[in-house]
């Protein structure tokens, strides 16, 4: 029923026969705008893959998750000691500046500096000293022992003359990247040039899907990635003018709690929860099977991760016998405050969650806002249950931001306020530990524990859905979602 009124919508917007525009642009859709063009402050997932174009930093990962070099090759002086040499290659900035070590030293002495409150500070704790050997060379000197240290450097470097003039790289971003910024039209459009050939790349946020859907068949934009319904994506794929590409993703999607809230502060109460929800339903048939169970953060891809771990069983017979445990039932039932975006593909796991809550005695009451708002609750601590995803998860110490004590905002990610001293320990013990080897298996350990005391209920690691026009060639989907294989993408004339 929902597709025929989908169907039926589209047929009544649709001009049958309609011509692609005379662009010569190659326009991406977006389903939300880029918080900031700035590298040093981008936390979001739109900004990071946008930004990953703009600007380059000093290394990058291969598909196993290890850092490999970009813009330098390192070699470990001492335990605590790295050196990062500079390669000749790609190395101008687009205002034809050349890239130095100084201006590597300077964007991360920008981030260090807790008066620019960088949200990436946290990260970077280990980092005692930065020096310059000389144009071609840095030294990172470190407070301890972190063989993924060269892992961590994945800032975009900005120009040190332009830090030092308070320049807004926001508003008129200048990296040293494979694309440069041209400008914006407004807030929703965003044009970039392709340094090899001049090629325009816009990014057009439409945050509605049915929107994004119908400027893609009538040639207004080129391709979309993510957030489409399942219902529309196999429309779309018996279009003769539009394919559809999936790939396996490890966005790693989640539902969070509040520790410090009497109610979901209960871990038997936050069982329950899970235990109510049939993730393999909605899976096959919200997602389109466009997704996979998850237990812990890292994807099974990872060298870190624990594949034996996929999350909690639908079994409604226990949420309920939990809930009479933790002291609710027919007559004191629980009640719970879900908060959530206002993006429809939100608003609607929401509904289905609260309604499978429901069977087991659960009253659920969603509050739906834009994202600012939501985000900012979320940070300060202001809800009971939410929803979320990690998106491009690579490095193993994102439990020390997510979970550890000291990292409850706005020192971390930790908004869950989740506290655990052997949680503490071990991600203090793994980052101390000079063998990778051995700090796979303390991370494998952390998330068993992790798991046990449920400050998440793991859901999902959504797949990459793309729709692209077939005048379009050379994009490739990747598992974290980037958009980096714009550097390569073309028109071509059907």
């Amino acid at each position: 029923m929902i597709l025929k009124i989908l169907l039926a919508y589209f047929l009544s917007l649709i001009t049958i026969g309609c011509a692609e525009t005379n662009r010569n642009s190659i326009a991406f859709g977006l389903n939300t705008t880029p918080v900031t063009l700035d590298p040093r402050f981008v936390t979001d997932a739109v900004s990071y893959r946008i930004t990953r174009l703009i600007y380059k930093s000093l290394i990058g990962f291969d598909d196993q998750f290890q850092a490999v070099p970009d813009l330098a090759n390192w070699k470990q002086l001492s335990s605590s000691h790295y050196r990062f040499t500079l390669k000749n290659k790609n190395r101008k900035f687009h205002d034809g500046t050349y890239l130095s070590a100084k201006d590597v030293k300077a964007t991360y002495d920008f981030v260090l500096n807790p008066k620019n409150i960088s949200p990436h500070k946290g990260s970077m704790w280990m980092i005692e000293e930065i020096e310059i050997i000389d144009d071609n060379t840095i030294d990172f000197k470190l407070s301890q022992i972190d063989p993924l240290f060269p892992g961590r450097l994945v800032i975009g470097i900005v120009p040190e003359k332009l830090i030092l003039s308070q320049h807004d790289f926001n508003k008129k971003p200048i990296g040293s990247g494979p694309l440069r910024f041209i400008g914006r039209k407004d807030e929703s459009s965003l044009r970039l040039g392709r340094i090899k050939d001049n090629q325009v790349i816009e990014f057009i946020t439409l945050k509605d899907a049915t929107v994004r859907v119908l400027k893609l068949l009538r040639g207004e934009i080129d391709l979309v990635q993510g957030d489409l319904p399942p219902e529309i994506i196999a429309w779309l794929d018996k279009k003769k003018s539009v394919a559809i590409k999936k790939k396996r993703g490890d966005t790693f999607t989640y539902i969070g709690f509040n520790l410090e809230d009497t109610t979901t502060g209960n871990r038997l109460v936050r069982k329950a929860i899970a235990h109510a929800i049939d993730r393999d339903a909605i899976i096959k048939y919200i997602k389109g099977g466009a997704a996979r169970k998850a237990g812990t953060l890292l994807a099974t891809e990872h060298w870190a991760s624990r594949a034996d771990l996929v999350g909690v069983q639908y079994d409604p017979q226990e949420s309920q016998r939990l809930l009479v445990k933790a002291g609710f039932n027919e007559i004191n039932k629980l009640k719970i405050s879900y908060k959530t975006t206002s993006k429809p593909d939100s608003l609607r796991l929401a509904a289905i969650i609260q309604d499978q809550l429901k069977r087991v005695g659960i009253e659920v009451n969603i509050r739906s806002y834009d994202w600012g708002t939501f985000y900012g609750d979320i940070k300060e601590g202001r809800f009971q249950m939410y929803s979320l995803a990690w998106v491009g998860l690579k490095m193993p110490d994102i439990f020390r931001y997510a979970f550890h004590s000291q990292s409850i905002p706005p020192n971390g990610a930790n908004r869950g306020r989740f506290v655990d001293e052997k949680v503490d320990s071990i991600i203090e013990i793994a980052e101390l530990e000079s063998s990778i080897e051995r700090q796979a298996d303390y991370y494998r350990e952390l998330q068993k524990l992790i798991f046990d005391a449920l400050p998440y209920v793991p859901l999902w690691y959504e797949d990459n859905v793309l729709a692209i026009r077939n005048s379009v060639q050379g994009y490739v989907l990747n598992t974290d979602g980037n958009f980096d294989s714009l550097v390569d993408t073309i028109k071509v004339n059907n």
